[in-house]
């Protein structure tokens, strides 16, 4: 079993005890999503891949807030902020914008990248290198903005 898999059936053993139900729906929920992947692809699920899983879940709840908010619907607004917030803390540490700049910059001397024409080579390292410390839309930018 994976150590993430772990840490998330700690915590929500932990949420049970405390009877913090927010917490504990939030981690149930995760965890059947990690079963249902598994299930369907016949394989147990590694870091890497759970990480995966919980940065889809937490852009979906992103997505979701933005969406409540401008419907003025600021109580679900909260739950899904809340919900993000619970699940970000099992994600790695996300690098700051400077330290992501200096790996782009040696992924771009890496490759061999001179402008914008070898995105597609940049992005396709750098995906691969930094997928748990930064999400893809904040990759792009800087990759954008290092060659612009």
């Amino acid at each position: 079993m994976s150590k993430l898999k772990k840490q998330l059936q700690e915590e929500l053993k932990k949420a049970m005890k405390e009877k913090d139900t927010f917490k504990r729906d939030t981690v149930r929920f995760l965890m059947s999503t990690i079963k249902q992947v598994e299930v369907d692809s016949r394989k147990e699920l590694s870091d890497d891949d759970i990480i995966k899983i919980i940065q889809k879940s937490v852009k979906q709840r992103e997505e979701s807030a933005k969406q409540y908010k401008e419907a003025g619907r600021e109580d679900l607004y909260e739950k899904e902020i809340k919900e993000a917030q619970i699940l970000k803390s099992y994600l790695p540490k996300q690098l700051s914008n400077e330290e992501l700049e200096v790996e782009l910059k040696k992924i771009i001397d890496e490759v061999g990248a001179s402008s914008l024409k070898d995105m597609g080579k940049i992005m396709g390292v750098a995906t691969k290198k930094l997928a748990s410390v930064a999400d893809g839309k904040r990759i792009n930018q800087t990759v954008k903005k290092l060659l612009g």
